[in-house]
């Protein structure tokens, strides 16, 4: 009996991340001063698992996300922007997947994704400046300080917004509906009528 259940949450997994990889396909570069800021919804199938199968999964995904990505188009980048998607996509999943699994509510989910939103800001600030725009030699060729307000804050900021109201506007059809999983966003509606 475990053992099918675990082949199940495998598969499932794996759909996940096949689905973050064709969604990842469709890139919009959405600040033209910074045409390399491409938006994707690919952390959705992310969030989505993590809130499903916790946060360990949800690490799990956004590297199979990455590496089926990397077999399908490569790299156009030595490897950095695939560094960069994974560091911004698990500072946002598995904060929020944490708070949510604490307590499963619709209260803990968006407290959750607030606080992976945050998360994601400071990391893709901090892994901008230390890390990859080092890795990519613009250092000194960009304004650092408009760099993080008019683009780096922005795009992260949206991006959290589109996948956390996506999220919770499917994730508890889908948890109950594929994933057999109770999604708790009714824990308060039940509380009431205890009462």
């Amino acid at each position: 009996m475990n053992t099918s259940k675990n082949l199940s949450k495998f598969v499932k997994i794996a759909l996940l991340s096949a689905i973050a990889v064709v969604i990842m396909l469709f890139e919009i570069p959405l600040i033209p001063l910074f045409p390399w800021l491409k938006m994707d919804l690919s952390e959705l199938p992310v969030l989505i698992g993590a809130f499903a199968f916790g946060p360990m999964s949800g690490v799990i995904i956004e590297g199979l996300k990455i590496l089926l990505n990397l077999l399908i188009t490569g790299t156009g980048t030595g490897f950095v922007g695939e560094l960069a998607n994974f560091i911004i996509g698990v500072s946002f999943v598995v904060p929020a997947a944490m708070i949510y699994h604490r307590n499963k509510s619709k209260k803990s989910a968006i407290i959750g994704m607030i606080v992976g939103g945050l998360f994601m800001e400071v990391a893709g600030i901090l892994a901008n400046i230390y890390l990859l725009l080092p890795a990519f030699g613009m250092s000194g060729k960009i304004d650092i300080t408009q760099y993080v307000m008019v683009g780096l804050i922005p795009f992260n900021g949206l991006k959290a917004i589109l996948v956390s109201a996506i999220t919770m506007l499917v994730y508890k059809k889908l948890s109950v509906s594929i994933f057999k999983v109770d999604p708790g966003f009714d824990k308060s509606k039940e509380l009431r009528k205890e009462n």
